[in-house]
């Protein structure tokens, strides 16, 4: 395994920081004051875009694209250590037009799109210019098996009609959203991971009823964690990604490299969490010692480094895999980051909360807000529970005849 970065990752990962530097990090309070003053949860900061501007004029767009015509083509072992800065702030990503869930639905675009469905949609997602939403998640089935997805796609002539609900699409608040991609049973007949597919559904097509924006530890993220009705929403035949009966496959080739983002991202968010709490507890003195010289909080410091640097480790072994032998071979190294990387940062998150005190679970600090995303990416693209089953499943082949490794 090679995990020695290239010069030009070298260089990206040197003007990202700078760029981190010198505009994001001092944009992170001009935003909230620019939210609050808004009125509502999801507006859409004037600093983002200047941020978004500024990371293009610099050439810190779509790094995370693998195709050298919309982006600069960079390898998974060189994407990882640009994502974990990113990862940093909340800001950097959108900034970067590297967040989610809009890195997923452009990699299906590119992989499964129609010419006119690039035109209308992927590039103008490539460019920042709209938002998206990826629409999989159901209130009345455990959607961690995709197989149970009850949302009906059924065919009507030159169109097809949707009717179901979905919660929990994350985006469905932006300002900026424009389309989403929905996955849904055409076909309750057909085997098991041939009954579903994929659709692409403007915001604004009639029948599509945005009921609520859904709170993550009692609050609203910007953009939005929405419940969505669909009732005889009708969108043209055209607009199916692929063929029918490949929802289940596009989810596969999607959820790969996005569950790899998400934990490099995470990686950054403990970074900064680490050095947070150590900066806290050098500057604050009980009973007469700094914080700092406390042999349990020595211990967490000193966990939180070892715990970093092994995730780090699995997530570019990860990479060098996806990159040297593809996703389906690296399966179960993808599902023991997905894993590893959301609790390792909760942990850590929690701990640099304990050293904060009370101001830790305030927004003067960004913790509180670190800890709900590190706790809710435990659930995001699949719980930890069917991500260890995957796992357990591999290891089991190993040991136990196949008839008996189920």
């Amino acid at each position: 395994m090679n995990f020695e970065l290239s010069d030009r990752c070298q260089d990206f990962q040197e003007r990202l920081r700078a760029f981190m530097d010198e505009h994001v990090y001092p944009a992170e309070p001009v935003a909230r004051q620019q939210i609050a003053e808004s009125g509502g949860p999801h507006a859409q900061p004037a600093v983002l875009e200047e941020l978004k501007a500024e990371a293009r004029s610099r050439g810190l767009w779509n790094l995370f694209h693998p195709y050298p015509e919309w982006g600069p083509g960079l390898s998974n072992v060189e994407y990882a250590p640009l994502a974990e800065i990113m990862g940093r702030s909340v800001l950097a990503p959108e900034a970067c037009n590297c967040n989610a869930p809009d890195t997923g639905n452009m990699e299906v675009l590119t992989e499964f799109g129609t010419p006119e469905q690039q035109e209308r949609w992927l590039k103008p997602l490539l460019d920042g210019d709209i938002r998206s939403s990826f629409a999989m998640t159901e209130p009345d089935v455990a959607s961690s098996d995709a197989t149970n997805v009850a949302l009906r796609i059924e065919r009507d002539g030159d169109e097809y009609v949707l009717n179901g609900r979905k919660w929990w699409i994350t985006n469905a608040l932006h300002p900026n959203v424009r389309i989403m991609i929905v996955m849904g049973k055409t076909d309750p007949d057909a085997a098991p991971h041939r009954q579903q597919s994929q659709i692409l559904v403007p915001f604004d097509t009639p029948g599509v009823n945005v009921k609520r924006s859904l709170p993550v530890f009692g609050f609203h993220d910007r953009e939005g964690h929405a419940e969505i009705e669909f009732t005889d929403v009708r969108v043209p035949v055209a607009n199916l990604v692929a063929n029918e009966g490949d929802g289940f496959l596009i989810s596969q080739a999607r959820l790969g490299p996005g569950r790899i983002h998400h934990a490099m991202r995470t990686i950054g968010l403990a970074e900064r969490a680490l050095e947070l709490m150590c900066t806290r507890a050098a500057s604050r003195v009980t009973f007469g010692e700094p914080v700092s010289s406390r042999a349990n909080v020595q211990d967490w410091i000193a966990e939180a480094r070892i715990e970093i640097e092994m995730t780090r480790l699995l997530t570019m072994k990860t990479a060098w895999l996806m990159d040297t032998v593809g996703n389906k071979h690296a399966r179960t190294e993808i599902a023991a980051i997905k894993v590893a990387a959301p609790n390792m940062a909760q942990k850590i998150v929690d701990r640099a909360m304990q050293v904060h005190g009370a101001g830790g679970f305030s927004d003067d600090f960004p913790l509180a807000n670190m800890y709900a995303l590190a706790r809710s990416l435990r659930m995001a693209d699949g719980p930890d529970e069917v991500h260890k089953r995957t796992i357990a499943r591999q290891e089991l082949r190993r040991h136990v005849p196949k008839d008996e490794a189920r």
